[in-house]
């Protein structure tokens, strides 16, 4: 299953993964290939790169419906909250110890 959905200020993947393959070397080719692209079409004024780092959260088999359905209607969310909002809210959720001022840069 995979489901993409991308934002002005950020982009949203689902995937399955098997265990042989690290999380941190697909979101880096993905990040790679992504930017090899985009500036090769030239798509953005000057060079297009991605922020460092990356956010993830693992969702069981019995979800997978209900992540689909809300990665799809991202621009429905956002008209409510911000990136920033439901970020920390996932954050949360999931019982992620962060400090705020570590996060991503904020646009």
């Amino acid at each position: 299953m995979l489901a993409i959905y991308c934002m002005p200020d950020h982009t949203h993947i689902f995937v399955g993964l098997p265990p042989s393959v690290l999380l941190s070397d697909l979101v880096r080719d993905i990040k790679s290939a992504s930017s090899k692209f985009i500036n090769n079409k030239k798509w953005v004024k000057g060079k297009f790169e991605w922020q460092h780092g990356f956010g993830a959260f693992s969702y069981s088999h019995s979800h997978i419906d209900a992540v689909v359905k809300y990665i799809l209607n991202q621009a429905e969310h956002h008209r409510k909250r911000t990136f920033r909002e439901e970020y920390v809210e996932l954050l949360r959720k999931f019982e992620v110890d962060h400090k705020e001022e570590y996060l991503f840069d904020w646009i």
